[in-house]
């Protein structure tokens, strides 16, 4: 099979401190040659900078699947306070540009990494994608266990509930496994405090997972609290790193 490698560049906003910095990023990667058009990826960019200045909106309940669950929450931060909403963000858009390149059609859940914003709630987020039939969704986050020597990433994939997930659970699950392969072969460890081990989850409670009619995963990239995977994510050639591994895999998806 033919490769290339193709060179993208994007700016991106750092959000930080409530200023705005630039950033000059190019993301190399190598995928199967070929032209996506025709192709739809919803990203989802986890939380949003601002969502800790509007504690009414996030905390009010909305539609999660069977259950109710609050709209949002602030997400984590390295212990040095780098936050997962921007770094999310800056995954995602690097993501997007790289697929936009290749012909996908990308849909953002949201579009600034701001101070002053909030959500969109999981409900927004879980349906997105669904009325324009997108092909696959992911949703970019990292976590913040303070588990001793927590470390690692791990795909969540939905559980199969009747009348909300039945129909996409198991294509669900092929979209997790391929991310996840990518990732490893990304070099990336396999989170060691997820039950398993296996870089594998399935839950039934995100609002994320639970309202989509398209094929969908989470991606928890890394516990923001590991000192090692902090220094990754806070650093541009690491975060090239994760968007390298992501978009593999969504190609690999969509073949």
């Amino acid at each position: 099979m033919l490769l290339r490698a193709l060179a993208v560049s994007v700016l991106l906003v750092l959000g930080l401190g409530g200023t705005a910095s630039a950033e000059r990023v190019d993301v190399a990667r190598t995928a199967p040659a070929g032209d996506l058009s025709g192709k739809v990826v919803v990203l989802d960019p986890g939380h949003q900078l601002g969502n800790a200045s509007h504690p009414t909106q996030i905390n009010r309940l909305v539609t999660a699947g069977p259950t109710r669950k609050p709209c949002n929450t602030t997400g984590t931060s390295t212990n040095g306070g780098y936050p997962e909403a921007t770094f999310n963000w800056q995954v995602a858009r690097l993501v997007a540009k790289a697929l936009r390149e290749r012909g996908v059609r990308v849909i953002m859940t949201r579009h600034s990494n701001s101070r002053s914003a909030w959500g969109p709630c999981v409900d927004v987020r879980g349906r997105a994608g669904n009325k324009i039939h997108a092909d696959l969704k992911v949703s970019i986050h990292a976590d913040g266990s303070l588990s001793p020597g927590a470390r690692g990433f791990h795909v969540i994939a939905p559980a199969r509930i009747e009348g909300w997930t039945d129909d996409i659970a198991a294509p669900s699950l092929r979209l997790a496994r391929t991310l996840r392969a990518a990732l490893v072969r990304a070099d990336l460890p396999r989170a060691n405090y997820i039950a398993g081990g296996d870089g594998l989850d399935v839950r039934g409670d995100l609002g994320t997972l639970n309202l989509s009619d398209v094929p969908v995963a989470m991606v928890e990239l890394g516990n923001m609290r590991n000192a090692t995977e902090a220094r990754r994510m806070t650093s541009a050639q690491g975060r090239r790193g994760y968007a390298r591994a992501l978009v593999k895999g969504i190609v690999r998806a969509l073949r």
